[in-house]
């Protein structure tokens, strides 16, 4: 179980992140060439250049979360500078360096669709809507690779519970900004833009959905999803919209990006599950960043204790 009260975490676990850049800088010059040859991992994907944007904003006044995992940290390093953002690039490493220039503010997200009040809130707003909570949570991606990353941020069904949804609204739909001028990947029809995701409204008002706008202890890095971010850690990485300008509430379920790309890869609910083989690989284990060996997939990330209850009398092999 992975699940525990954050009491059981101390801060003095967490290495700095300064002492592991520097003491994760010397190792890796030593250990890339043999650690591609116990993986199989490319000498690219180990040795790739470091060219974190960081925001560098500290965020204060943050409260430890119940929810959090006990598992240890993915580096920082590692974090910010492998990440899917097709916005940016498709090379894993482009986003770092790509994003570094994006601009966050001003910023603007707008609740429409199903709603007593639609409104068009500045994202400073909605950061100041609660107390920020840091939760360590597991992130699991469908390639086959997986993170433990302290967000920070407040429960999503808070922003909800604002919007106040009317009783026709049974899902949330998320839509990210869309500016090739920005964001060179959005000149590319790889995928079609702006990206979309969506949950179902008990998903979205569950309390492990985390409305993010930081980690770490700092204000999120552009390439990470600045300025705000969906993190539903029961479910595969890419539900978890970045850069998020609109809310809706629908009637219907939305078409999101990855679905409307690749129907037979990419479902709706997503929910990271272990017996469910993507067309192209297995998802029965995975790698953690940072980390040479693999490791069994869990069910829903981990999370099946809280979360198995919403998908009760579903098939889970055809609502993938």
């Amino acid at each position: 179980m992975l699940i525990k009260n954050s009491i059981d975490i101390r801060s003095s676990d967490i290495t700095p992140k300064d002492l592991y850049l520097s003491r994760r800088k010397f190792l890796a010059s030593v250990t890339v060439a043999g650690a591609a040859v116990m993986t199989g991992v490319g000498l690219r994907e180990l040795a790739s250049p470091s060219t974190v944007a960081e925001a560098n904003a500290k965020i204060d006044n943050v409260q430890k979360s119940r929810f959090s995992t006990t598992e240890k940290i993915t580096p920082y390093k590692d974090v910010t500078n492998y990440n899917n953002y097709y916005e940016f690039s498709t090379d894993k490493y482009g986003p770092a360096g790509l994003a570094k220039d994006f601009k966050t503010r001003p910023w603007t997200v707008t609740i429409d669709g199903l709603v007593k009040k639609k409104q068009v809130l500045d994202v400073d707003s909605i950061i100041k809507m609660a107390t920020p909570e840091e939760r360590i949570y597991r992130h699991r991606c469908v390639e086959g690779w997986s993170i433990v990353v302290p967000w920070i941020g407040l429960s999503l069904n808070e922003l909800i519970k604002k919007a106040e949804p009317l009783g026709k609204a049974k899902f949330v739909q998320f839509t990210t900004i869309h500016d090739p001028k920005q964001m060179p990947g959005q000149k590319g029809t790889v995928l079609e833009w702006p990206y979309v995701e969506g949950l179902r409204m008990d998903e979205a008002m569950h309390p492990l959905a985390l409305l993010c706008f930081g980690m770490y202890g700092e204000v999120l890095p552009n390439q990470d999803g600045a300025p705000l971010r969906i993190v539903v850690p029961w479910k595969y990485g890419f539900k978890s919209a970045k850069a998020i300008v609109k809310v809706s509430f629908k009637e219907e379920q939305p078409i999101n990006t990855w679905n409307l790309a690749a129907p037979n890869e990419y479902g709706f609910y997503s929910n990271v599950n272990p017996n469910v083989d993507h067309p192209r690989w297995s998802q029965a284990k995975e790698r953690r960043l940072g980390e040479f060996f693999k490791r069994p997939t869990l069910m829903f990330n981990g999370y099946g204790d809280q979360m198995a209850s919403l998908y009760n009398g579903m098939d889970l092999r055809k609502n993938f």
